[in-house]
């Protein structure tokens, strides 16, 4: 029973911001490096004012291969999230949000939730949801009706992350970890997807009327000097960084070799590029416009705290408890879709990364094949059911913050219509595999 309330107390911690120095303080950080193992202790203290005081302590081996993994994710982020800067910095998603101009309510979000529910396959749902934010201030004026499309988005934008090997940050770990290949989960979730977004459209096709107001447009923008950049800078740019990030899934199955490396190569690329197409312009001119400034302001706090998680998950995963974890949700629940119901259900209150990495601890290759209806079945409910509640995922706490969008609010306008979607894509794929 300790080891089970301490795994449930580890990533329940992960999901507040204190707890990502504290989820791996936890594990008391007892981590020394020999060769080719991490030796690692992890303890458990009972707290005064019982019989005597008790502690536990779970002592093992974390083997380089396991390390490698986690740096091989690591990698990968880092290398996406600096192409997906690079384009933004080029002004490239411009090319994306001008050309929407409709004011009509249905049409608008139709357009807007598709671009959003496709970018998101492309890219990843964090990062279309920030661009499709910027889209939305330059299109709805009203705060009721920017916070219910910025929640239309928040939908769309996991939706099409749940698909795709890159479109999310849990696609992405089960991608790199082999228990899934990029063409069966296109093949197994793009239909219960496309049903997950539907489903909330078509119900709001019948009760939303009306047109939006457009905000005043302004001259200038917030912030400081930004680099310009020509016309064929911004479209080169956009197009080679959308090709690159298309490249990674085909460099993989040709090549063979980790996802992390052709994401790389994709960057080296783009970095040439850039370095040639600025060559004879000053640093005033140049300035945010490189790979080396650009680095600088990646989010690398979300990668440290993607560390830390993956860490803890693996020391887990070595000492043994996420495998009685994983005896205890089989024996009370027993079949795939009510444990992977309850882990999208459970993802919309958790942080969906810390859920995914210890079902991945829990599950074997041995017990559940790669490829199998399983591993598919987590990517979509970790991704989708994380849009019932605006915290219960990366693209929603974006939103949030962006749009500065009340919780409550959220729950009761949202939250029906992302749980019926949810139910709905996962009622389409019992139907087709079940």
């Amino acid at each position: 029973m300790k080891k089970f309330n301490f795994l449930l107390s580890l990533m329940m911690l992960s999901v507040f911001g204190f707890g990502q120095t504290i989820a791996i303080e936890t594990a008391e950080g007892c981590m020394n490096f020999d060769g080719d193992t991490v030796s690692f202790k992890i303890g458990i203290d009972q707290k005064p004012g019982s019989d005597g005081t008790l502690t536990v302590f779970y002592r093992g081996d974390m083997d380089s291969q396991a390390l490698g993994e986690i740096s091989e994710i690591l990698f990968f982020l880092l290398a996406a999230m600096t192409i997906v800067e690079l384009i933004d910095t080029h002004k490239g998603f411009n090319l994306v949000t001008n050309s929407i101009r409709t004011t009509n309510k249905v049409k608008l979000m139709w357009m807007v939730c598709f671009v959003t529910f496709f970018l998101s396959a492309l890219l990843d749902n964090l990062t279309t949801t920030i661009v499709m934010a910027t889209l939305l201030r330059k299109l709805i004026k009203e705060k009721s009706d920017l916070w219910f499309y910025g929640g239309l988005v928040v939908i769309a934008a996991n939706a099409g992350g749940a698909w795709s090997p890159i479109g999310d940050v849990t696609t992405i770990m089960l991608w790199i970890g082999e228990q899934i290949t990029a063409f069966s989960i296109i093949k197994k979730l793009f239909l219960p997807s496309v049903v997950c977004l539907l489903i909330p459209l078509m119900v709001l096709s019948v009760t939303m009327k009306g047109h939006l107001e457009k905000p005043e447009v302004r001259l200038a923008g917030p912030g400081g000097h930004r680099a310009e950049v020509t016309g064929f800078e911004q479209k080169l740019i956009f197009i080679m960084g959308i090709l690159g990030l298309l490249f990674v899934p085909v460099f993989k199955n040709l090549t063979h070799l980790p996802p992390f490396m052709g994401m790389l190569a994709s960057l080296s690329v783009l970095w040439i590029t850039t370095e040639i197409l600025h060559r004879n312009k000053t640093e005033m001119e140049i300035e945010g416009l490189t790979v080396g400034e650009i680095i600088r302001h990646i989010d690398t706090p979300s990668i440290l705290f993607f560390l830390g998680i993956l860490l803890a998950v693996a020391c887990l995963e070595t000492t043994g408890i996420l495998l009685d974890f994983a005896q205890i949700i089989d024996h009370s629940l027993g079949s795939i879709y009510l444990i992977n119901l309850a882990i999208g259900l459970l993802s919309a209150i958790v942080d969906n990364v810390p859920l995914v990495a210890g079902a991945m601890g829990m599950y074997s290759m041995d017990t559940y094949h790669q490829d199998h209806l399983f591993w598919e079945l987590l990517a979509y409910c970790a991704g989708t059911g994380g849009s019932v509640l605006i915290i219960g995922s990366a693209a929603g706490v974006a939103m949030m913050g962006l749009l500065r969008i009340d919780f409550i609010w959220y729950v009761k306008r949202v939250s029906v219509l992302a749980l019926i979607g949810y139910l709905g894509g996962l009622a389409t794929i019992y139907f087709i595999y079940g």
